[in-house]
């Protein structure tokens, strides 16, 4: 029995003094952590950015549409009194 306690002490004492790698494995975390939130907020701002860009080319678009129809229609009005 008193071996089992002895073996029992040892390995609890090396377990406890191995504190070192369990605070690089949580700082290693805490930056991957942290990478991804960077990542996640660059790629927000770029689906923003990319969603603005194509709302402003699409108003564009039909605000040149709506130019051409109304043109259209004047000159259709126009030759329809002649």
């Amino acid at each position: 029995m008193k071996k089992l306690l002895a073996i029992l002490a040892v390995a609890g004492f090396m377990t406890s003094c191995n504190n070192s790698g369990e605070t690089s494995a949580a700082a290693a975390v805490d930056s991957a952590a942290a990478k991804v939130d960077s990542a996640a907020t660059t790629a927000t701002a770029a689906v923003d950015s990319t969603a603005k860009v194509a709302d402003s080319t699409v108003k564009a678009a039909v605000d040149t549409a709506k130019a051409a129809i109304e043109k259209t229609a004047e000159k259709a009005k126009e030759e329809v009194k002649h």
